[in-house]
């Protein structure tokens, strides 16, 4: 008998649950998985920020889900919002399809917590998902065009003054963000950068309270160094179109109030018959089952259960947590479909990692290391690659590192515009063909014997491999019918050529170029052995060798003409980077000939879309190798 399960919500929890269920039963043709999100993509969201203040494209951060799921065809994905569900008929009604389910997973995370402060929604931003990034993105680029025109300085200010309210994870990663956008504004829109403001608002008398002090000092320290006025213990009475109200009585006149601080369960649940909680999140036990509900589990931001890892508080609503209760909430539908003890959910955090802007991050990991500055910011880099590698998807694992590292404009990443430099790829065309004719005329010669140098293509083994020299000595010998005095004689010639080598390798001297009446020295005098017995694996005799020395000219002509005509440029060039690499373990390669290598390297960098045919070729191959591994996709799934 078939047994269906539904997942609700394609966040952190959903895709952990959804692959680990599709995982388990791949192969089992009477279990079915359903994912229903209203949207077609994962919304990566602790980099929203980036989104909201203009360091990354909106489509940076929304990871299609077949990209995520093709690899699990077990799991059908439908793009649909979740309206009911009929615990009686076991069906979840959406707006425009109804589901049925014999297990069902909530998953469907939290939205901003208002608190039923006046004015909020009317009023303020938020910072929960990707369409509230956009709107508030616009938003501050619009303030920043009406200043421009604002004759009257009051509302200039005021239009130029950004408030975020919240100093928790997020509130602080925004305001970080802001830190950085504000010069670029500045210079953008000709406006004055001491007429920007920018203001941290907090009900507690600290900020980040969920690191250590040591993070809370580190942080609140460089946010006052860059100039952001930190205003704690004072909450907001109220939100207006122009003014912030505080507890206090102060008055903030400022046009963009970000509120960040709080969170409650996605209000599309709050009819769905659940006990709730806390912020409307409803109520799990230890097994991720919904209470008072057969059959029916929780996972993520919209689940509340006090797992004693923090005493007297539910599981945070953070990603660590989402993943980790999506993962026991799957365990225990594999446990009650195929038999197994279930899993009681515990919490394990391995840290926090707050950014502040693109250069600065404070984290505590580990629940005992401390670490502030580049370090942390490559170790929160590092963190968001594992994720992507974690769920295998190696196409948005390339999408992440050219949208933080290449392709960002203003320099605006760790290592400022050193990765990120637009700089014109076509001055690199004469390089290209120069360095295609290097391959090419050393090709052209090795096939033909030209300018004196002896042919590839003769019976004649080339290598300097001692145990093919011995074979071509021993064959020589056998047919000859000299006497013994001429071995003797032919052998002392031997020992003199090799003394005589020995005599002009002593006399090599190190250089990059070639200089008058110097020998240039080899990069590797003797082969490793290592590198010896894989040589001597792969070319055991002269036959092999003599087919070895034949194609890997026809390879060298081949690799000159792609680099000439601009062809598979960056696959070519890391081919020559590995022979150069060979060449040199085999004791053939000069110091003076290196440059071929960092050559190789600069050509990767697009030298092939400059006037060649990768201009044309890789976006094609690109096109066609992006369908036939994920499939068209698409802004509606369908079951």
């Amino acid at each position: 008998m078939t047994k269906d399960i539904v997942v609700v919500g394609a966040g952190y929890a959903g895709v952990t649950a959804a692959r680990q269920l599709a995982k388990k039963y791949k192969k089992d043709k009477d279990v079915s998985i359903t994912l229903i999100d209203k949207n077609s993509f994962q919304t990566y969201m602790t980099e929203l920020h980036e989104v909201a203040a203009g360091r990354v494209e909106p489509e940076a951060i929304k990871y299609d889900l077949q990209r995520i799921f093709k690899k699990y065809p077990k799991v059908n994905l439908v793009t649909d919002k979740v309206v009911s569900i009929d615990y009686d008929n076991k069906k979840v009604v959406a707006e425009h399809q109804t589901l049925t389910f014999d297990y069902l997973l909530l998953a469907m995370g939290s939205e901003t917590n208002d608190f039923g402060t006046p004015g909020v929604k009317e009023n303020a931003f938020t910072l929960w998902s990707i369409e509230a990034a956009e709107k508030l993105h616009d938003h501050i680029v619009n303030s920043c065009l009406q200043a421009m025109g604002e004759h009257d300085e009051a509302k200039r200010r005021a239009l130029l003054t950004f408030t975020v309210i919240g100093a928790g994870f997020t509130g602080i990663e925004m305001v970080g963000e802001l830190i950085d956008w504000v010069p670029i504004l500045a210079k953008r829109y000709k406006l004055d950068p001491k007429e920007f403001s920018l203001k941290v608002v907090e009900a507690l008398p600290t900020i980040l309270n969920m690191v250590t002090e040591k993070e809370q000092t580190k942080a609140r320290k460089y946010l006052e160094k860059k100039g952001v006025e930190l205003i704690l213990a004072d909450g907001v009475t109220s939100v207006e179109k122009g003014a912030l109200n505080l507890s206090s009585g102060r008055v903030i006149p400022t046009y963009t109030s970000i509120w960040t601080a709080g969170a409650k369960a996605n209000t599309d649940a709050a009819d769905f018959g659940i006990e709730k909680a806390r912020a409307g999140r409803l109520v799990a036990n230890q097994y991720m089952e919904a209470q008072g509900k057969e059959n029916v589990y929780l996972a993520g931001d919209i689940m509340y259960y006090e797992d004693g890892s923090q005493e007297g508080r539910p599981v945070p609503q953070i990603v660590q947590a989402a993943e980790q209760t999506g993962h026991t909430a799957a365990h225990n539908i594999i446990a009650a479909i195929s038999g197994g003890e279930k899993e009681v959910f515990k919490g394990k955090y391995d840290g926090f990692l707050v950014s502040i802007g693109t250069k600065y991050t404070v984290a505590y990991v580990m629940d005992k290391y401390h670490v502030s500055g580049f370090i942390a910011s490559a170790m929160k880099h590092f963190t968001n690659l594992l994720y992507f590698f974690t769920i295998r998807s190696f196409y948005n694992i390339g999408a992440y590192m050219r949208h933080e590292f290449f392709d960002v404009a203003d320099g605006r990443n760790m290592f400022g515009s050193h990765t990120s430099s637009k700089g014109n790829r076509m001055w690199l065309v004469p390089l290209r063909i120069f360095y295609g004719s290097v391959w090419l005329l050393e090709g052209v010669k090795k096939a033909f014997g030209l300018f004196g140098t002896q042919s590839w293509f003769d019976d004649k083994v080339v290598f300097p491999f001692p145990w093919l020299q011995e074979v071509a000595e021993a064959t020589s010998g056998a047919s000859e019918t000299a006497a013994s005095s001429e071995a003797v004689s032919a052998a002392s010639q031997v020992a003199e050529g090799a003394a005589q080598a020995t005599t002009e390798a002593s006399h090599q001297i190190f250089s990059l170029s070639y200089a008058y009446g110097e020998e240039p020295m080899q990069v590797l005098k003797e082969m490793p052995d290592w590198f010896a017995s894989i040589m001597k694996f792969m070319l055991p005799n002269q036959e092999v060798a003599l087919f070895m020395q034949k194609m890997m000219t026809c390879v060298e002509i081949a690799i000159g003409l792609a680099l000439i005509v601009g062809a598979f440029v960056w696959l070519v060039s890391a081919v020559t980077a590995a022979f150069v690499l060979m060449f040199s373990l085999s004791g053939m390669f000069f110091w003076v000939n290196i440059w071929f290598i960092p050559v190789a390297l600069a050509l990767m960098a697009g030298a092939g879309r400059s006037f060649g045919l990768d201009y044309w070729i890789i976006p094609w191959l690109g096109r066609r190798l992006d369908q036939w591994i994920y499939g068209k996709p698409s802004h509606l799934y369908r079951r």
